[in-house]
Formats: C-alpha cells, sequence, structure tokens
C-alpha cells in the first residue's frame, strides 16, 4: 500500500486493509489533516482493497475535516470499493467524483 500526497489530495495505491492501515493512517494525519479546513480529496483510483480499519481512517478524515470546516471528497473508486461503501452506509457520508 502506498499513499501520495500533493497537496490537499492523497493517491492511495494498492490494498488499505489492517497491516497497512497505521502506516497510512499516520501518513494522512501528518500531511493530509493540518489542511483540513479546506477540501481534502482522497483518490482512490488505484485502491484496489479496503478493510474496516482502512473504513475508520476515511471516517476520522471526515470527522477531524468536519470539525475544521473543511470536507472530504472521494474521487475514483471502483465498483467493488463502492460496494463496500454502500453495504457500510458510508456512501451517505462522504462526497464521490
Amino acid at each position: 500500500m502506498t499513499v501520495e500526497i500533493k497537496d490537499t489530495t492523497a493517491f492511495l495505491k494498492g490494498r488499505l486493509d489492517t497491516a497497512a492501515s497505521l502506516d497510512v493512517q499516520k501518513t494522512l494525519e501528518e500531511n493530509l489533516l493540518p489542511k483540513a479546513d479546506k477540501t481534502l480529496t482522497i483518490d482512490c483510483t488505484d485502491l484496489e482493497y479496503i478493510s474496516s480499519s482502512g473504513l475508520r481512517i476515511f471516517l476520522m478524515l471526515r470527522k477531524e475535516a468536519g470539525a475544521k470546516g473543511g470536507k472530504i471528497v472521494v474521487k475514483g473508486i471502483s465498483d467493488d470499493i463502492r460496494k463496500v461503501f454502500m453495504m457500510t452506509g458510508f456512501i451517505n457520508l462522504f462526497s464521490f467524483e
């Protein structure tokens, strides 16, 4: 799993599973949360899988951004990832592009 940050966008690539979630969360907290007063984009074009640990990261980002007046936009999710968001009710918590 790799995370690349460019300004207010995080590009996720690979499998966001339990093993990867701690590193991903740390990277996002250090590099994206300081900008949480803006619109943050999570680009999932190359995200292959997301576990419940990965979903918790999305929820944490949403909470922090909301507290600072920002928002989260999720971009480029696959049909499989969209199904996970739908089954968990997360589809209603985020804006999608």
